[in-house]
């Protein structure tokens, strides 16, 4: 006997079905190592009609008895659980191991199958499994052990020809096991499924002899056994075995499509995408309905009526407005509490702005679908619903628009071998309307499971987090308790992924209650350092790289502890949260184009660029404006009040002085400090539009296109100027 032989010394096993054919060699297996084994047969008829004897039981005690081993015989029905069970409680005290091992078979044709012969098929396989297993479970719960084995069939697996009550009762055991894996997991009770091939009385009438003298129940048992030790953690797995083979199966499902358009979707839709959906050649393996549920979500959620199913081969368009960027900024905790966050809320504020970490959203979007259609190396698959989002890089090239449309292109451009998994460096490029770039996105996810395919360890194209570290207290500290609801006013940006909202769904992938996104506490951390180092102005901001480490819980209290190095114009930061000091951003760093301390007077030096002349066309406007009030002074008389008209071309600005106090009117620069009673800010284009009577001043002033500062109501003064050229 070796020395590392699978023992069962004081385990109690109750085999049922174990008077022939593999129950009698598995019962004489498990007594050999130790085990005290109860010996079920019911001694009936292969068809489970008639019969009843208590020899099959007893003669397979004796030969366990003979050889020093400990058994007891049992001659109930597989019905009648409670009696079988408590034959081991009343020899033993208790039950370790079950084996649901009996079965009868009644082929028939589909046709011909009656109801007599699917119920009792279905009564013996399935529902005498689940009374017996759920006889033992009290006491294995009782014991916090517990190994139950449910026996299937290749029928149930692939079907057979006149098996149709067998096959389905047979499916129905690997659902019933699955479902006892994750019940028994806090209780230390492991349940496996078998689909075995070997002789015996059921296979002895459908194979020949010469392919039952390879099928030895010996060649199946050990498999059995080894589940069953107390040493093994396999739960929730399906296994053929046959003939000394031994193979464990999964479910695999091909990468499919969205095939939807929007809120529709039509049987043509399906017809026209049948290949990608029926493609295996990225195939997927879900283990738990958590990742299939979470798999079909972000794939439905993440695909827009814009968005193709095969995101990496065309580019994307991804649209946006003022609303957009108002709620990521209430989703982050801005508040008008604040007056200087007011410039994130209010669509009409003189400097309305986008906070930079608002870059994640397009690409984020687009994520899902470039994961499901990557062009990896030959001899790598991965599973994108066991992909996690390592570290995260975003770069802007220009503050972003308060709103516009945007063109995603994603690449991937690195897979590194990480041994545990593959690490996917996955950059995405947002393009405004002039085809410029206006950021990059870099996605370093980790895929789960994907490792040891013979990659490369490190990649020159990965942007890395900061191995640096500091030994002074940080710089400055802020800290912001996040609310029990942030989570489900984050998602509404785009990432619907139950684990933030639903406790069920949460609850499956290990977590107590819904976590906050990764984003959203990269996006607290990015605001706090944009409020300390830049006052808020968005433009001094350029690039931001971190590590994700731990998750926050809504309503827990996010610390972004900052090191300031002003020549580097580096802020390097980490996130942790107050209520553990769990750190759950780290390696991470801000890229500012120059530092602005909130309070400070001195504005960011700016590079004067020469700009080309650009035409606007109110000027034309401006200079029969000037000429009305040289002939005309009494309108200045009338109106008595100062105005100043910003207008805007492009990133250009220009500046009319219309002073009727004095009757006249005088160009600016932008930049130079003018006062006015009343501040006028519109495009050029727009400005025509008004001047020629083509648009409404209330219609434009409700969609932010018109900005009034300072005494709005001198504004409707201004008809009197305007009332022979335009409605203003």
């Amino acid at each position: 006997m070796s020395n590392d032989q699978l023992r069962f010394d004081g385990k109690v096993v109750i085999v049922t079905g174990a008077g022939g054919g593999l129950g009698k060699c598995y019962a004489l297996s498990f007594a050999e190592r130790g085990a005290k084994v109860v010996v079920n047969d019911l001694g009936g008829s292969m068809s489970g009609g008639d019969g009843k004897s208590t020899k099959a039981a007893d003669v397979v005690v004796e030969e366990i008895r003979a050889k020093n081993g400990i058994a007891v015989p049992n001659y109930d029905s597989v019905e009648d659980a409670e009696k079988i069970i408590q034959t081991a409680i009343d020899n033993f005290g208790r039950i370790d191991i079950l084996v649901n091992n009996a079965g009868i078979l009644r082929d028939r044709s589909f046709l011909k199958t009656t109801d007599l012969d699917w119920d009792l098929i279905h009564r013996i396989h399935l529902r005498a499994s689940f009374l017996l297993t759920r006889a033992a479970w009290p006491h294995m719960q009782k014991n916090k052990f517990g190994r139950v084995i449910m026996t299937s069939s290749g029928a149930g697996i692939y079907g057979n020809f006149g098996q149709a009550n067998y096959s389905a009762a047979k499916l129905g055991l690997l659902g019933l096991s699955n479902t006892l894996s994750i019940e028994g997991q806090k209780y230390n009770i492991k349940c496996n499924t078998i689909a075995p091939v070997a002789k015996s009385r059921l296979t002895e009438t459908v194979m020949p002899e010469e392919i039952l003298n390879v099928l030895k129940p010996e060649f199946v048992s050990p498999l059995v056994l080894y589940l069953c030790h107390e040493n093994t953690n396999e739960t929730g797995s399906l296994f053929e075995v046959g003939g000394g083979w031994v193979g464990k199966l999964r479910w695999q499902k091909s990468s499919g499509a969205v095939v939807r358009n929007g809120d529709l979707m039509t049987p043509e839709d399906v017809r026209d995408n049948w290949t990608k959906i029926t493609s295996f050649d990225v195939p997927l393996y879900h283990t738990a309905i958590a990742e299939s549920t979470n798999f079909c979500l972000n794939a439905s959620e993440n695909a827009s009526s814009e968005t193709p199913s095969s995101a990496t081969s065309d580019d994307t368009k991804f649209k946006y407005d003022f609303k957009d960027v108002i709620l990521y900024a209430l989703s982050l905790g801005v508040s008008t509490s604040n007056e200087k966050s007011l410039k994130f809320l209010y669509e009409n504020h003189e400097d309305f702005s986008v906070l930079p970490s608002y870059g994640v959203i397009p690409a984020f979007g687009i994520l899902f679908n470039a994961l499901s259609s990557l062009k990896l190396p030959n001899n790598l698959t991965i599973d994108p619903a066991k992909i996690l989002h390592g570290e995260h890089y975003l770069e802007l090239a220009k503050p972003l628009s308060t709103s516009g449309s945007l063109t995603i292109k994603p690449k991937l451009v690195d897979v590194l071998d990480k041994g545990s998994g593959a690490l996917l460096i996955i950059n995405i490029e947002l393009l405004d309307e002039k085809n410029e770039l206006v950021a990059l996105n870099q996605f370093v996810t980790f895929s789960v499971g994907s490792g040891n395919f013979g990659g490369k360890r490190d990649s020159d194209k990965l942007v890395k987090v900061t191995s640096k570290k500091f030994d002074r207290k940080a710089d400055r500290v802020v800290e912001e308790k996040t609310t029990v609801d942030q989570a489900a006013l984050y998602r509404l940006n785009g990432d619907l992924n139950p684990l933030h909202i639903d406790p069920s769904f949460s609850a499956i992938l290990g977590f107590n209650k819904p976590i906050l996104h990764g984003l959203c506490s990269f996006g607290f951390a990015v605001k706090h350092i944009i409020q300390t180092y830049c006052d808020n102005d968005v433009k001094l901001f350029k690039s931001v790289k971190v590590r994700f480490s731990k998750p926050v819980l809504p309503g827990q209290t996010i610390q972004t502890n900052m090191w300031l190095e002003k020549e580097e114009k580096k802020v390097y930061f980490e996130c942790r949260v107050v209520e553990d000091q769990t750190v759950v951003i780290s390696g991470a760093y801000v890229q500012l184009h120059d530092v602005k301390l909130a309070g400070e007077d001195k504005k960011p030096v700016e590079t004067e660029v020469s700009k080309p002349a650009v035409d606007f066309a109110c000027d034309k406007i401006f200079s029969e404006i000037s000429n009305k009030l040289s002939q005309s002074p009494e309108i200045s008389k009338s109106i008595n009040a100062v105005y100043m008209f910003r207008v805007t071309k492009g990133d250009l600005t220009k500046v009319y002085l219309v002073d009727l106090k004095k009757n006249k009117l005088t160009n600016h620069s932008d930049k130079e400090e003018i006062k006015a009673e009343c501040t006028i800010t519109i495009s050029d284009d727009d400005f025509i539009g008004l001047a020629t009577g083509k648009s409404n001043p209330q219609q434009m002033f409700m969609k932010g296109k018109l900005k009034v500062k300072g005494n709005i109501m001198l504004a409707q003064k201004l008809e009197k100027l305007f009332k022979t050229n335009a409605k203003l």
